[in-house]
């Protein structure tokens, strides 16, 4: 098995209404993955942080093996989901895979 975890910090031009909003997106869309991308075994979106976090939100996933990782790092409805609202939205990234 294959852990994927990131880190995003949004872009500090959102206000606070408007990155709840994308930060449920950004949930509501990598969620939605389940099911759809061969390999991926577990995703979940944390958004609710501590005060003490200079993170805003974390992609926990896990996946059959390290080819099934890169597979869904070109699927089709993962980069929908990346170009549509990740990326436009994010200040910085920060992944480990183990």
């Amino acid at each position: 098995m294959v852990k994927h975890i990131i880190l995003w910090q949004l872009k500090d031009e959102l206000n606070a209404e408007e990155k709840e909003e994308v930060k449920a997106k950004i949930k509501a869309g990598l969620e939605g993955l389940k099911g759809q991308i061969p390999g991926l075994l577990e995703i979940h979106v944390q958004t609710e942080r501590l005060a003490s976090s200079n993170a805003d939100l974390m992609l926990d996933s896990s996946f059959e093996d390290e080819v099934a990782l890169k597979g869904y790092a070109v699927h089709p409805a993962h980069v929908a989901v990346a170009d549509g609202v990740v990326r436009p939205n994010a200040k910085t990234r920060i992944c480990i895979d183990f």
